[in-house]
């Protein structure tokens, strides 16, 4: 096709569209080389064309856990369980922020959340030992007025 049919908007190439960018799959790309602050900005980029994306959010939620973000990984994960209270990952990783910013009564709540549906599959043992202790911990600590 010429130059000027296309530049006139004639033929086959005016009914083209931009293709979007694939926001979620650069992300995940650039988590696993590493590069979490990239990512997030690819996440951002991903939520801004599906807000209702829980796995976009939940692996946000991941990303500022591990830059450092934990106010923000909690607010995303809470986000996520909003739209989906079943997300049984988002459950466990909230209630270990919540753990670690001292609120055993609230990570008590999403680590039984996380235990009435736990995961199925290879690992899922591992996790759900792991999230028992820590609710039987988090209880203790509410018991003795700790959280």
């Amino acid at each position: 096709m010429s130059f000027w049919r296309r530049l006139l908007g004639k033929g086959k190439s005016s009914t083209l569209r931009p293709q979007r960018l694939d926001y979620l799959n650069e992300a995940l790309a650039l988590e696993r080389q590493g590069d979490f602050e990239a990512a997030l900005t690819s996440y951002r980029l991903a939520l801004r064309d599906n807000a209702q994306d829980t796995r976009i959010l939940q692996n946000m939620a991941i990303a500022f856990t591990k830059t450092g973000q934990p106010d923000e990984a909690i607010r995303h994960y809470r986000r996520a369980i909003e739209l989906d209270p079943t997300l049984v990952g988002a459950h466990y990783g909230v209630a270990f922020l919540l753990l670690k910013r001292g609120d055993a009564g609230l990570a008590a709540d999403h680590l039984r959340a996380f235990l009435a549906r736990p995961p199925k599959g290879p690992d899922a043992d591992r996790w759900i030992k792991h999230a028992e202790a820590a609710l039987e911990d988090a209880e203790r600590a509410v018991e003795g007025g700790q959280g």
